[in-house]
């Protein structure tokens, strides 16, 4: 007699790898299409989706310019973890806008010289001294709006209550064999691992670039969960009274263990940010999936046209998964096409080799 997971994974037109925010969604999607699909999924509890912070913010970097896509990205998103917070009946995303606390004049200057540039998504802050009895910032106060706040262990959890319950999660790792991998012929095998697809049989010619980060989980009851704040680091909302601080953002490191220089360095700033008292209760740290050209990995393998991937979102997540799990469901099941800046097609010539 066979149970209910083992004959709808012989069912299924869909093999899922991964359970993150990746294949969450692409599972989400299959599911509204339709399409029969199995998760395979090891539950680890230190993945790049679990201790990741969950923001989606329009701006990146010291010049403080537009994410890419994030004019179509956000819009779509924001709407899609909308919908998906009201069939699992949570509570997903809300929005808390950043108020960058400028660390230097040089920041400051920076941030105004944007502000006529940037209309939609930079703006001046009004009544900035209401902060002082919280902070320390001498060079004044941007902020950028809207940002948004995903809480993705929520997401994680409550998707993964959904799978079991439908029979169609099997907890443990999926063996990958090459060329030829189990019902190949009958099943399309999509890769959503994250930074085990650095070692994967079909994927691992793409440009990978490996990536720590770290963030200290603090107590600090009295600030205001109104916004995330910025100073150097990130001052996230997190469960309850904690805060998701952080992150270090490494190229080369010799584990994915949390450091004390990350912990000391991190105390340190906040100890000259904040004015109120706080207190240590974590230290985590990751490895994130990223690559050399900061875009995402989308679409069917070249040769192993039964072989996909939706990977490789680097810091970025949160924005760009739902996204492009949608766009590669739509080409899987409607031929629609891939942007050709994420699709994995270009780097055919790398792949089929």
């Amino acid at each position: 007699m066979f149970s209910a997971v083992e004959i709808n994974k012989q069912q299924a037109e869909f093999v899922i790898i991964g359970q993150g925010i990746c294949g969450t969604f692409l599972s989400n999607y299959l599911h509204k299409v339709g399409k029969k699909f199995i998760v395979y999924d090891e539950a680890k509890p230190f993945t790049a989706s679990k201790v990741a912070s969950g923001v989606i913010n329009p701006v990146t970097g010291r010049r403080i310019v537009k994410t890419w896509m994030i004019d179509d990205v956000m819009p779509f998103t924001v709407n899609a973890y909308q919908t998906l917070e009201k069939e699992l009946n949570v509570s997903l995303i809300q929005q808390a806008n950043i108020l960058d606390f400028h660390p230097t004049t040089q920041m400051q200057l920076a941030f105004d010289e944007r502000l006529p540039q940037e209309t939609d998504y930079l703006k001046k802050v009004e009544q900035a001294e209401q902060w002082q009895q919280y902070f320390n910032y001498p060079f004044g106060i941007g902020e950028t709006n809207p940002c948004w706040l995903i809480d993705i262990n929520t997401l994680l959890i409550e998707w993964r209550k959904k799978l079991l319950k439908e029979n169609v999660l099997i907890e443990s790792k999926f063996e990958v064999e090459q060329p030829q991998t189990p019902n190949s012929k009958l099943q399309t095998i999509l890769f959503c691992d994250g930074v085990a697809g650095f070692e994967s049989p079909f994927f691992n010619m793409l440009p990978y670039s490996r990536m720590k980060g770290e963030a200290l989980i603090v107590h600090i009851p009295n600030l205001p969960r109104t916004n995330m704040f910025k100073h150097g680091l990130n001052l996230v909302p997190w469960k309850n009274d904690l805060w998701w601080v952080g992150s270090s953002y490494d190229w080369k490191f010799e584990n994915t263990e949390p450091t004390e220089n990350f912990r000391k360095k991190t105390i340190a700033q906040l100890q000259v940010f904040l004015k109120i008292p706080f207190t240590i209760v974590d230290h985590i740290a990751s490895e994130r999936p990223a690559n050399m050209e900061r875009r995402p990995f989308v679409g069917l393998h070249p040769i192993h046209k039964n072989i996909g991937i939706l990977n490789g979102m680097g810091t970025k997540g949160c924005s760009l998964a739902p996204y492009f799990a949608h766009e590669l469901v739509e080409h899987l099941v409607h031929g629609k096409a891939i942007n050709p800046l994420a699709d994995v097609q270009r780097f055919k010539n790398i792949l089929s080799r």
